[in-house]
């Protein structure tokens, strides 16, 4: 204050530290809020876990279904959150100026990017949190190293989150929302979620078997069914997605 008492404005940009831990937790609650966002990345995986579960419609191979199924739909949750949610959402804020906005605050694009990230980290430890608890009371029985687990999760993320950003800076929204959705209904079908790789052609194995999403499954299925070491060709196969991904949304992401 000034010897007047008046108080002397002192303007300037927050902390970044500070920006970004505002921001994710907007994105946070934003996503959390989107009821169609809540259908696709907690609703629909946990009734999958439950139906496949309990009804046997499919043959998953020796072992309880449960047993199976779990590591692919904590696959699924990470997907449906940092790639479908995540390009749908960006998309939209694109088409409607509010990237071209955020982008013009002290805010910079990287830490923009990053608060959007941590928002999507934040839901799938939730997703996770939960499908857990239901895979357990499925009489689900994980095993294997947590840390490595963890690896392949935070692998995952930033694999379907370069795709996620890739598609939702170049497409219209309304492209971005079809293909998004498109491609998250053929990857959970061809991609080991609920149908093992194994019940397709022997051909076709080799292709979905370089997927994200097959790569994710396979590995955590590896480490929370069969009790093994990290999977280092999955750990690959997901390292040079992330890596295109996110380089190419770097490089071709359009703000406007």
């Amino acid at each position: 204050m000034t010897a007047t008492g008046t108080f002397t404005p002192r303007p300037g940009a927050a902390p970044l530290a500070r920006m970004i831990r505002a921001q994710a937790l907007l994105e946070t609650r934003m996503l959390l809020r989107n009821g169609e966002q809540l259908l696709l990345t907690v609703v629909i995986p946990t009734l999958l876990l439950v139906l496949f579960s309990a009804v046997d419609i499919i043959d998953t191979g020796a072992g309880s279904a449960v047993g199976f199924l779990a590591p692919g739909v904590l696959a699924l949750a990470v997907m449906s959150t940092a790639f479908t949610g995540q390009a749908i959402a960006t998309g939209f804020e694109r088409r409607y100026g509010v990237l071209k906005r955020l982008a013009a605050s002290p805010l910079p694009r990287w830490g923009l990017m990053t608060a959007k990230t941590c928002a999507v980290l934040v839901t799938e430890v939730l997703q996770i949190a939960l499908l857990t608890v239901v895979a357990l009371a499925l009489g689900w029985s994980p095993r294997g190293n947590p840390l490595a687990v963890a690896a392949l999760l935070v692998l995952g993320t930033a694999a379907f989150s370069g795709l996620g950003l890739l598609m939702a800076g170049t497409l219209r929204a309304e492209a971005t929302l079809a293909a998004a959705n498109l491609v998250f209904l053929l990857l959970l079908v061809g991609g080991g979620v609920i149908v093992p790789l194994t019940k397709f052609p022997q051909a076709a194995q080799t292709v979905l078997g370089l997927l994200p999403i097959s790569a994710l499954s396979d590995g955590l299925r590896a480490v929370l069914q069969h009790g093994a070491a990290l999977p280092w060709g999955d750990v690959g196969v997901l390292a040079v997605w992330a890596v295109l991904g996110l380089g190419a949304a770097a490089r071709f992401f359009r703000w406007e």
